[in-house]
């Protein structure tokens, strides 16, 4: 498995969202984005990252920066995760995983005491020119947007 460091440029792609229009990372540069891969919408883990990226958007758009949220869910679900939540962000569909792969959000990890392969909850922070800038794998989903927003230096 890659994994991606600070100073890496972040692979570029392009996947549906939750409206199955088009969105590009490289439509992306010239702002700071955060990307984040979580494992699939409406769980609790889920649902609590993101509604936490939601109450948090005002602070982390005042900084300048995206938030982008990616799972291998449908567009149909992950709008129906949007709707239901009120998210205010774009959910990507990654269904091959290939955005996964290239971003090393895919791998071996622990569940209940047992190996398995599926998304390792990912968050990466990219620059304005699509440079990796922090690059954060098996995060835990509560108090993982404060604990960003603390490293971002956003309180």
């Amino acid at each position: 498995m890659t994994t991606l460091q600070p100073g890496d440029t972040a692979p570029d792609f392009t996947l549906v969202d939750q409206d199955e229009k088009e969105v590009s990372l490289h439509d992306l540069r010239g702002q700071k984005v955060i990307l984040y891969f979580y494992p699939a919408a409406m769980t609790p883990g889920c649902t609590t990252q993101a509604c936490d990226f939601r109450d948090s958007i005002a602070a982390l758009g005042g900084a300048g920066y995206a938030v982008v949220g990616v799972s291998r869910d449908t567009p149909e679900k992950l709008r129906e995760f949007r709707e239901r939540d009120h998210l205010t962000f774009p959910l990507l569909s990654d269904p091959d995983r290939a955005v996964h792969d290239a971003y090393g959000a895919w791998g071996e990890k622990m569940n209940y005491g047992k190996k398995i392969e599926g998304v390792l909850r990912s968050t990466f922070v990219l620059d304005e020119n699509g440079a990796v800038t922090l690059a954060q794998y098996n995060v835990k989903a509560t108090g993982h947007v404060a604990r960003l927003r603390a490293t971002l230096g956003l309180g």
